[in-house]
């Protein structure tokens, strides 16, 4: 990844160029949040590399890359619950991508069988969690056999 703090050539360059130019990190990936298109809703937060980048500008849908597989994936590629890409964009140095997606089957994102991988708060004043919009839409046990 390139030093955002370069010089003002470099930084003017990717900054004001219309051309994309995403910047992945030392082991090859790029911060990728998906949100909801129907109300900005945070559903994930995860990396993509290359290979997940040009599958998912290909297919429409999200591709991601799994740090603890090693691997490319579909979002959804096995509950079923992918992501249709409604729009992408990149930040300003284009070293993180923001992707509104329209979520498919029951409309859950996360693993757990959830809306959102965001389904807990962190109390300030203690530390502790706290869940809201904690519906499970599956069952993971169901769905993924664990």
């Amino acid at each position: 990844m390139t030093d955002p703090s370069g010089s003002a050539e470099n930084r003017d360059s990717i900054e004001e160029t219309d051309d994309f130019r995403p910047r992945f990190d030392a082991g090859g990936l790029i911060a990728a949040i998906v949100t909801d298109a129907s109300d900005n809703r945070v559903l994930m937060f995860a990396y993509m590399n290359r290979q997940a980048l040009d599958a998912s500008l290909a297919s429409g849908f999200v591709h991601l890359w799994s740090r603890s597989r090693q691997k490319l994936w579909q979002k959804g590629e096995t509950s079923g619950e992918t992501l249709k890409i409604v729009s992408m964009h990149t930040d300003c140095d284009q070293d993180a991508l923001l992707i509104s997606a329209q979520p498919q089957g029951m409309g859950a994102t996360c693993h757990t069988g959830r809306r959102s991988c965001f389904y807990r708060t962190i109390e300030p004043a203690t530390g502790t969690l706290e869940r809201y919009d904690d519906v499970r839409l599956f069952d993971p046990v169901q769905v993924y056999g664990k």
